[in-house]
């Protein structure tokens, strides 16, 4: 279900675009990238994941030769 989106014009647009922003680039970049490591990491553990899957994995499924 889409939500409506809120359109705010003048100064409060401008106070709500500066407070974001200062939020945003406060968060250090080893912090963003620690975030985005724990992300992956979970997202490794699901096993129905789709995409390509890591090679570990799929070492046993290969053909019988």
């Amino acid at each position: 279900m889409k939500r409506e989106t809120q359109y705010i014009e003048g100064p409060e647009a401008y106070d709500r675009f500066r407070s974001a922003m200062k939020k945003v680039l406060t968060v250090s970049h080893d912090e963003i990238q620690r975030r985005i490591e724990v992300e992956r990491q979970a997202s490794l553990l699901n096993p129905n994941r789709r995409g390509p899957k890591s090679k570990k994995k799929r070492d046993g499924h290969g053909p019988a030769v």
